[in-house]
């Protein structure tokens, strides 16, 4: 991914911890070389959402896609429960007075069947955690 996002670029821990701290984020110099060493394997959500703003990707990029999934699932499953009264007094953030766009709103659940396809667990969400 260093190859792809600074081509040609011989990219340092330090110039990309400075890189991360100039975008808003907190990453160590030497935890990043870590990482690139391979000592690092399950870094912190805190982390990837560092290694997100360095490399300029939403910090999911570096999620398994099933785990990002299992989030939009809970997120519709809450919404779904917000809008029919099942949870109140939650304001809502980043949505305008239209609410979702049509085209994320069917991505959404097209997900959401999917989910349901593959069956629920015995915590009773849609697909499960690890699947």
């Amino acid at each position: 991914m260093v190859e792809k996002t600074f081509p040609g670029q011989r990219i340092s821990g330090r110039y990309f911890s400075d890189l991360v701290r100039s975008r808003g984020g907190s990453l160590s110099h030497s935890y990043f070389s870590n990482i690139l060493a391979g000592k690092v394997t399950q870094p912190s959500e805190e982390i990837l959402k560092a290694l997100g703003l360095g490399f300029g990707v939403d910090w999911r990029f570096f999620k398994e896609e099933s785990e990002v999934v299992d989030d939009v699932v809970a997120g519709l499953q809450f919404l779904v429960k917000r809008r029919t009264g099942e949870i109140s007094g939650v304001a809502g953030r980043g949505l305008d007075a239209h609410g979702l766009p049509p085209e994320l709103l069917q991505f959404a659940l097209s997900l959401l069947e999917e989910s349901e396809q593959r069956g629920g667990p015995e915590d009773g969400r849609p697909g499960g955690a690890g699947s």
